[in-house]
């Protein structure tokens, strides 16, 4: 496996920053990811490994205000623009990947981002991958929180307030929470304006979900403390057709990073090894 930094011009001319992993043979399909809120893409490095060894590629990139990406941390003004960075990543992955597979995958955050661009987006994918997608937070703040939430968005949008991110309820592995609280380039810091947008486009989605138009792996953690496996689920019974839902009793938000990540991402990989013979 060969990894490369690269960067690539979003609508707009901002930089952001990405990374390539690409298995030492040709590969069988690239795998497009989608990072969640605070973190950044080289979190992503067991996977890619996983992935290699199969044969398929992984792209990522930081989301702008993320990583090495540029942006004010944890901001964005509308989530055109984080659509609008999807569609210039994918076409940067028909570039350095032309005329294979390719499968959109996203985490947490990412996986809000994945759900929405499809179904907005109908881009010409072969699937779409969402693993502990933000739906309904586990812990959804009462409605007068987010009246007020929504007050103050239009008021001062670019506000920035800890994520509340609980840092512990991430996996088991005590080594990778470690890990996370000491990364330079992961932040916990989240603007009312991108609370509110990711907010209204789970919403969205889910009254939209019947929509998802490519075949579709859902992942979930029975114990996620972060976001709701409840919502993944019901978002899973209302596509029409070919969504696949996997409930992974007692893991916590991220299943790439828990002790069963090897049996969760030959899931992964059997998912995707199938879509290729369908």
């Amino acid at each position: 496996m060969t990894c490369r930094e690269f960067a690539f011009a979003a609508d707009g001319g901002e930089l952001l920053y990405g990374r390539e992993w690409r298995p030492a043979s040709k590969p069988l399909g690239v795998v497009l990811l989608v990072h969640g809120l605070g973190e950044h893409c080289g979190r992503y490095e067991f996977v890619a490994e996983k992935l290699s060894q199969a044969g398929y590629g992984l792209l990522a990139f930081d989301l702008r205000g993320h990583g090495k990406s540029l942006g004010r941390r944890g901001h964005i003004s509308a989530y055109e623009i984080l659509l609008a960075d999807l569609d210039g990543f994918i076409k940067e992955a028909g570039k350095r990947f032309p005329n294979l597979p390719a499968f959109l995958y996203g985490h947490s955050m990412g996986g809000n981002l994945v759900l929405n661009y499809v179904l907005r987006r109908q881009p010409p994918l072969a699937g779409g991958i969402a693993t502990s997608p933000w739906l309904w937070l586990a812990k959804e703040p009462p409605g007068f929180v987010k009246i007020l939430l929504r007050f103050l968005a239009k008021l001062w949008p670019t506000l920035s307030i800890p994520n509340g991110l609980d840092v512990k309820a991430l996996c088991h592995d005590q080594k990778v929470v470690k890990a996370y609280q000491e990364d330079p380039l992961v932040h916990n810091r989240i603007s009312l304006s991108l609370l509110m947008e990711i907010d209204k486009a789970a919403n969205w989605a889910m009254a939209n979900a019947e929509g998802f138009g490519m075949p579709l792996l859902l992942m979930h953690g029975g114990s996620d403390g972060i976001t709701s496996p409840e919502a993944t689920q019901q978002f899973a019974f209302q596509v029409a057709k070919d969504c696949t839902f996997k409930l992974w009793p007692g893991l916590f938000h991220e299943l790439h990073n828990e002790p069963e990540k090897e049996e969760v991402l030959t899931y992964l990989i059997n998912w995707l090894q199938n879509r290729e013979t369908n």
